[in-house]
């Protein structure tokens, strides 16, 4: 078997040990397990510089939800900070009887969701009580961390609301309200604390 071979089998394999460690969990805890909205409040840092950005704090943040989806970033402008998305859902939300009748899906950043015929609740109270994050390790036990989620377990994480520029003119800001859907909608947070419980 030449080199060729020997890297194919090496990246199915590293494909398949990575789907499996991120794979949906099969009987998620059944009910509301996320009743609490999430926590905004002043924020708390100063800005900081880290890896290449400067970081501007908007707000404090700190959110118990359901991960509804996760979509990991290899090869985006944003992929170097933020390496993974989830999709988070609180309220009734993180009711598997709720979330299982969508279809939700991650991509391009965005968090989708669809339903057929009626939506099992009203969709202003899909958009208030669910979301797309784009998280930033801030070091990299939280990165250890944020490799383990997987879709279906339920998540504690605290951090910093930030806007993230570049010296090039690049910024990403994350949205600062629960209302808001489609571009601009997301979180972007710099992640200080996260637990699978």
């Amino acid at each position: 078997m030449g080199l060729t071979g020997i890297v194919f089998i090496a990246v199915c394999f590293w494909g398949a040990w990575n789907w499996y460690e991120t794979r949906p969990v099969s009987r998620p805890i059944p009910g509301v397990v996320a009743a609490a909205e999430p926590v905004q409040e002043p924020a708390r840092l100063a800005p900081l510089d880290m890896k290449g950005h400067r970081f501007q704090p908007l707000a404090h943040f700190h959110i118990r939800a359901r991960v509804l989806s996760r979509e990991d970033y290899r090869f985006d402008r944003a992929a170097k900070l933020s390496p993974t998305d989830l999709a988070l859902g609180w309220g009734r939300m993180s009711d598997p009887k709720v979330y299982g009748q969508l279809d939700i899906s991650q991509g391009g950043r965005f968090y989708y969701w669809r339903y057929q015929n009626e939506p099992p609740i009203p969709k202003e109270e899909i958009v208030r009580s669910s979301a797309n994050m784009h998280l930033i390790p801030a070091g990299p036990a939280v990165r250890a961390a944020l490799a383990k989620v997987r879709a279906g377990q339920v998540v504690s994480l605290e951090g910093e609301l930030i806007e993230a520029s570049h010296p090039s003119g690049w910024t990403w800001r994350s949205s600062l309200t629960r209302e808001d859907a489609g571009a601009g909608a997301c979180e972007v947070v710099l992640v200080s604390r996260l637990s699978i419980e």
